[in-house]
């Protein structure tokens, strides 16, 4: 299902392919910083298709969370693929971004929130890409390191989740797998267009 903060901007995907969504604000990253991000790293990772994303806060995450994955409490990133081949032609899908969160990673990790919200986007993109750190036995992670590096960021959130040990207050990333395994998360739109959304809990750190 295509998620709610992306229906009234449908007409406007074939004129840019990133459309970004400020309900909150990060410092020192503007809509024309990340919009410029999102289409490095949407090239570099071979994804085609506009990408929308959302920065919002913990309160509308924990509703978006609610709505498509029956979890009651707020996540970090949810990703949201089209899953129609020829509506992903045009549309990637969503991507959506507590800034709260990322706020309080950052801050744990030792870079800025900018950087940790350019972490997410990347991550979500791969996951739009069709990766799936958990089936592809370190495909997605090897793939996470080359781009990261290329894109000149910090550590990668896969890396993160074996090494983040020594780090009590890190907020752990949970992410969105593109499949249509969760029949609950898949909902008709009033446009008939669908696409699918389910949660990927990374493992913790033992």
């Amino acid at each position: 299902m295509i998620p709610p903060f992306a229906l009234n901007l449908i007409p406007r995907r074939r004129k840019s392919r990133a459309v970004i969504i400020l309900h909150k604000r990060v410092p020192n990253l503007t809509e024309l910083a990340l919009a410029r991000f999102v289409t490095r790293a949407r090239r570099a990772a071979g994804l085609k298709g506009a990408v929308e994303v959302l920065l919002t806060g913990n309160e509308e995450m924990k509703l978006l969370n609610q709505r498509f994955r029956r979890k009651d409490k707020a996540t970090d990133v949810l990703s949201f693929p089209a899953a129609q081949d020829n509506l992903r032609k045009q549309f990637a899908g969503s991507i959506a971004i507590s800034a709260e969160i990322a706020a309080h990673n950052a801050q744990a990790l030792g870079h800025t929130t900018a950087e940790e919200v350019k972490i997410l986007v990347l991550h979500g993109i791969l996951h739009l890409r069709r990766y799936d750190h958990e089936r592809d036995k370190g495909q997605m992670a090897r793939r996470e390191r080359q781009l990261r590096a290329q894109l000149r960021l910090p550590v990668g959130l896969i890396e993160r989740a074996g090494g983040e040990r020594s780090r009590p207050s890190l907020v752990r990333p949970s992410f969105v797998r593109p499949s249509s395994a969760t029949k609950n998360a898949t909902k008709s739109t009033p446009s008939s267009k669908r696409a699918s959304a389910k949660r990927v809990e990374r493992k913790r750190s033992q």
